[in-house]
């Protein structure tokens, strides 16, 4: 059986200082996740690949070697923390499955000395995310290979996804993050997508239907032939993208679309407020930036098309006084 929820805390803490060096203090987020750990009350499983085989799971020093492992172990509402530099490969569709009700994966470490989940070898491995309630923190999903389709699959409802990355290393995923109408309550928090600069991306994220869909606080780079962020066939009630005054969202692609995030005809919710876009070309693009027939768009939605200029906020159409 798994460690408990103090034994996480104490380990969270002993983990992130290892993996800081001798003498470093504790950085924010090791003090986050270690205070987190207090509002579990599921078992604790450990992974760590350069660990050895044929552990129970049950500590660190005993971690399994894969996450896959412990969702295997693992039951509702059980959490999942996973070592620094822990590297999990995704060979195949439905490669690893989260399908436990509840579990919540933590990521340990910072950089890119968090654990990365690495999708290779054939274009449709994925992640798919199959029960309700799932949570993940500080991971790096990376792309090995060109041309994924959707290597994290999200198919269940009520997932968060928090100080999260996701990376083409290897070519261009076609859309990284995708979503089924099966997804509502979706939220991504604190999301950065490092993008390719070569074309060969549709998107960072795309979305089909669900309600109450939120991406908040995000950072996402690329050669969107699509969007940065977009939705599609099945219309969105209630999406929200947004950012903070203190950490508004970020959205670049070097695509000549020109094109930040693009809702399908008829979806509902909110674009903005804090939300910032840099386009490819110097052009006649400010309108088309942001597209969403029946969307609401608080500003400040600030737009900017070429190097040596001030942004501008989008030109859609204001509410009448």
């Amino acid at each position: 059986m798994g460690r408990g929820p103090a034994e996480l805390r104490n380990d969270a803490l002993k983990v992130g200082h290892r993996g800081r060096g001798a003498g470093v203090r504790y950085s924010l987020r090791e003090i986050e996740l270690a205070s987190l750990a207090d509002r579990f009350r599921g078992n604790v499983w450990y992974a760590n690949s350069n660990a050895s085989a044929g552990n129970p799971g049950t500590g660190w020093g005993q971690e399994f070697t894969t996450i896959s492992e412990c969702v295997d172990a693992a039951k509702a509402d059980d959490v999942i923390a996973v070592a620094p530099t822990h590297v999990e490969t995704v060979t195949a569709a439905a490669g690893l499955v989260l399908n436990k009700t509840g579990l919540t994966v933590f990521g340990y470490g910072n950089g890119d000395r968090r654990p990365q989940i690495n999708f290779t070898t054939a274009v449709g491995a994925d992640m798919d995310v199959s029960s309700a309630g799932i949570t993940i923190k500080n991971i790096r999903f990376t792309g090995g290979i060109d041309a994924l389709t959707g290597p994290v699959d999200v198919n269940a409802a009520d997932f968060t996804l928090i100080d999260c990355v996701t990376e083409d290393v290897t070519g261009q995923a076609t859309d990284f993050i995708v979503s089924d109408d099966n997804a509502d309550r979706m939220t991504l928090i604190r999301w950065e997508h490092r993008g390719a600069a070569a074309a060969g991306a549709d998107s960072a994220i795309q979305i089909t239907g669900g309600d109450q869909v939120t991406i908040e606080d995000a950072w996402v780079y690329g050669n969107f032939a699509a969007a940065g962020i977009e939705t599609i066939t099945t219309a969105q009630t209630n999406l929200r993208i947004y950012g903070g005054a203190y950490r508004p969202s970020y959205i670049r692609t070097v695509n000549a679309a020109d094109v930040a995030v693009t809702c399908v005809s008829g979806a509902t919710g909110d674009i903005g407020p804090y939300i910032y876009a840099r386009l490819k070309d110097d052009a006649s693009n400010i309108t088309e930036a942001f597209v969403g027939d029946a969307m609401r768009f608080m500003q400040p939605v600030m737009i900017v098309n070429a190097d040596g200029q001030r942004n501008i906020e989008t030109n859609i159409t204001a509410s009448a006084g």
